[in-house]
C-alpha cells in the first residue's frame, strides 16, 4: 500500500500543494492579514514553507526530518480563531483540487488538519 506522501506526488507534489496553499492564503481576505506580511520577509517565508512541507511530508509517511517546532509553539499567540482555521482547511483543499488531488486522498489530508485542530486554535 502508498503512503499518503507517494499519493500526493512526494517531495515534489507536496512542495506545489504548499506553495499553492500559502497562495490561496494570501488572496483569502479572512487570512490574508497573516500571511501578506510574509511577502516582506522572503527569508522567513521560505523557513516557513520548508517547515510546512517536512511536517506534511513526514505526517504522510514521508522522509521524518521535520525540524521546526511543534504545532501548539509554533502557533502560540496567535490566537487562531475557528473561523480562520476553516478558511485555511479550505485553501488547502483548493490546493489540492488546482493538483488534481482525488477525493479519497483529500479526505486523508483533511483528517490530519483535522487531527491538529486543538493544536493551533486560540494558542
Amino acid at each position: 500500500m502508498t503512503t499518503l506522501y507517494e499519493r500526493l506526488g512526494g517531495s515534489e507534489g507536496i512542495s506545489r500543494i504548499v506553495d499553492d496553499a500559502i497562495e490561496e492564503h494570501m488572496n483569502n481576505p479572512a487570512v490574508n492579514a497573516r500571511f501578506l506580511p510574509l511577502k516582506e520577509e522572503p527569508e522567513r517565508l521560505k523557513v516557513i514553507k520548508q517547515h510546512t512541507i517536512e511536517f506534511f511530508s513526514s505526517g504522510s509517511g514521508g522522509p521524518p526530518e521535520y525540524n521546526g517546532q511543534d504545532m501548539e509553539t509554533a502557533h502560540k499567540g496567535m490566537n487562531i480563531s475557528h473561523d480562520e482555521y476553516m478558511h485555511v482547511i479550505d485553501d488547502v483543499l483548493a490546493a489540492l483540487d488546482k493538483n488534481d488531488i482525488n477525493d479519497e486522498y483529500k479526505k486523508d489530508v483533511l483528517y490530519i488538519l483535522w487531527s491538529l485542530k486543538g493544536m493551533i486554535l486560540s494558542k
